[in-house]
């Protein structure tokens, strides 16, 4: 059984993680596309439309890749999970059915129309579209991370006579604080991704000479709305998201900063590595008390370490725990640098000239991808032992009748089946991006460029 848990659980990290690359784009690239379009209705400039077209393009092969990637975590519930799927699922199926039925049925009827109808629709029924594409997908990523949030905070159940959960307070369940907290800094996140995305191809045309007016234009849009998201994320939707772990998960908090003893004037470790054999920090950089101010608002609060709790619901992973948390955290902080830098410039007229920080704003796009998933690792490993916290262990939701060698088998043609859709998206993606905001016109024709 534990060779079976630590296969499940390592395909489904594996698949989660591939497939969570598509969405955050998806999520935050589909308010850009709605402002574009929004500026093309209002102004009627031709190139507000171009760069709605062309962003639509993107979002449509991102939209596909990852409606086949997320598939099949559904069907691992059912296959590697089915215990946890016995227990919780008259609560959690609640909003994956949700999510499937009106969500995806709103994002996937749009996006077609979003993509290829702008023609037959027209210039406002296109807009309500484009609108209606945004608003299914974060739809559909509220119902999801309120599953997750029910799971990191249970809310609004009670157990049935045979001992499962049973879903007593739909409103309870829908607007778990956890979730709404969730989903801010979530959806900021993702707005990130899509603003250094949005940047990357605007800073790439402009190092080429290529397409200089979109060049300008994505490099403006990306880079002011990625400040704006970046601020978002630290504050205040990351600072609420930590108060909620301190109040909720204290034993996470603690494994996440690596502190191991209880106390006041707790301190924040900048850089250090955890000895948990030896219970420190070596070779620790600290801010004295900004833990305390941090997690509860003032100096003398009483941080509890992981001394305050046994070792048997202790995360499982601490080490893995506190340099996910450290990565998401630095990386956030030096977004927040580089997107201010980059409207200081922008303020100043010489974004389009700046080419070292022109060179940096390509190359950064990958960093918001690896910084999300750090931070989901940092929800989900700072949940363990949990599968539903204080509820039901992980160990508990284990398939009974799956082997490990049939999860390794599987996963291993996950893998593959992965490579190869990665290298087709890839290909997709590139072949997108050369032929430029201009190269499509609405009659499916190639345009020529006229920069």
């Amino acid at each position: 059984m534990e060779e079976t848990l630590f296969w499940s659980r390592l395909q489904f990290a594996f698949t989660i993680t591939y497939h969570y690359l598509f969405p955050q784009l998806t999520m935050g690239l589909a308010w850009i596309i709605v402002f574009f379009k929004w500026r093309h209705v209002k102004t009627g400039e031709e190139r507000y439309g171009d760069a709605a077209r062309f962003w639509a393009r993107i979002f449509g092969i991102n939209f596909g890749v990852g409606v086949v990637t997320g598939i099949p975590m559904e069907f691992q519930f059912g296959t590697n999970w089915a215990e946890f799927s016995k227990f919780s699922g008259n609560v959690i199926g609640q909003t994956l059915a949700m999510e499937g039925m009106f969500a995806f049925f709103l994002e996937s009827a749009m996006v077609g129309a979003m993509v290829w109808g702008e023609k037959r629709l027209g210039p406002r029924n296109h807009f309500l579209a484009t609108a209606g594409v945004a608003l299914g997908s974060w739809l559909s990523g509220y119902f999801i991370l309120t599953t997750n949030a029910f799971m990191q905070h249970p809310a609004g159940h009670s157990a049935a006579a045979d001992g499962t959960l049973q879903l007593a307070n739909l409103a309870a369940f829908l607007l778990n604080p956890w979730a709404m907290i969730m989903f801010l800094h979530n959806q900021c996140a993702a707005l990130v991704t899509g603003s250094f995305v949005v940047a990357a191809v605007g800073a790439l045309y402009a190092l080429r000479g290529r397409h200089a007016e979109q060049a300008s234009l994505f490099l403006k849009t990306g880079t002011l709305v990625g400040l704006f998201s970046c601020l978002l994320v630290a504050f205040p939707t990351g600072d609420q998201q930590a108060k909620m772990v301190a109040k909720h998960q204290p034993v996470a908090l603690a494994a996440m900063e690596g502190r191991f003893h209880s106390g006041t004037n707790a301190e924040l470790n900048i850089i250090g590595q955890p000895n948990v054999r030896e219970q420190r920090i070596d070779n620790p950089v600290r801010v004295p008390s900004v833990l305390s101010i941090l997690a509860f608002g003032h100096v003398s609060a009483n941080v509890q370490g992981l001394d305050s709790f046994p070792e048997d619901e202790w995360p499982t992973n601490i080490e893995l725990l506190y340099y996910a948390f450290h990565i998401m955290a630095g990386l956030g902080t030096l977004f927040i640098l580089l997107m201010g830098i980059a409207n200081f410039q922008r303020w100043r007229g010489r974004l389009e000239k700046s080419r070292g920080l022109l060179w940096v704003l390509m190359l950064a796009f990958p960093f918001p991808y690896i910084a999300t998933t750090a931070g989901w690792m940092t929800a989900e490993l700072g949940r363990q032992p949990w599968l539903i916290f204080k509820l039901y262990r992980t160990s508990q939701g284990v398939s009974e009748v799956v082997s490990g060698g049939d999860v390794l088998f599987t996963l291993i043609g996950f893998t593959g089946l992965y490579f190869v859709l990665g290298v087709l998206y890839l290909f997709l993606i590139g072949r997108e991006i050369a032929h430029g905001p201009q190269g499509v016109s609405l009659t499916g024709k190639p345009e020529v460029s006229h920069d």
